[in-house]
């Protein structure tokens, strides 16, 4: 209780003091790239109860002939390498802990997908709501496998508290400001996750 009332005390001054961010990121892409400004998908959250994150657009709507979108790598250029890198990408996230989709600290929320994937050790990552930041992002990000990412979300499952949180928290604006691990060698984000014996 203690830690989804800081949550949305906490997500509620960062939406006033990022206002000015909100209204300028959103500029530059209606300028851009047109519209939409924001991109929803549907993720599995606490649970796998299955709610729809928020992001800031960074991908153009490109198709090839057959009208399928383009690869992810030819449809992110310019303004929206410069929101991803600065991760802005993932600010409107913060209106999902507003309404108590998401915490600010939790596994990050992967797609739909995924989900029937995941071992019985892997989907524990699910037995808390999931965040914007996280373990597995400030000790490696996207630039560690699968399983390593599934075994830190399962470390925070396990050892979460509110001083670890505060912790993260710091750990994460650090590594936004040096752009550590912002993708996987050779991948915009990360490669699919196949299960754990694929991937």
């Amino acid at each position: 209780m203690f830690k989804s009332l800081f949550d949305k005390i906490l997500s509620l001054i960062l939406i006033i003091l990022l206002a000015p961010i909100y209204i300028i990121v959103s500029i530059l892409i209606l300028l851009k790239m047109g519209s939409p400004i924001l991109f929803r998908q549907k993720r599995p959250g606490l649970n796998g109860t299955i709610f729809g994150i928020y992001k800031f657009r960074t991908m153009t709507n490109e198709t090839d002939t057959q009208g399928e979108l383009l690869p992810d790598e030819q449809r992110l250029f310019g303004i929206g390498k410069f929101i991803r890198s600065a991760s802005l990408d993932e600010l409107p996230q913060i209106f999902n802990v507003l309404k108590g989709e998401m915490s600010l600290v939790g596994p990050r929320p992967l797609l739909v997908e995924y989900f029937p994937l995941y071992s019985k050790e892997q989907a524990r990552r699910h037995d808390v709501r999931p965040g914007i930041t996280g373990w597995a992002q400030v000790n490696g990000r996207n630039a560690i496998s699968w399983e390593d990412k599934f075994k830190l979300d399962v470390w925070y499952v396990d050892n979460q508290s509110f001083w670890l949180d505060i912790k993260i928290l710091w750990l994460t604006v650090r590594k936004v400001l040096v752009k550590d691990g912002i993708s996987a060698e050779g991948e915009v984000t990360m490669p699919k996750f196949l299960g754990s014996n694929n991937s």
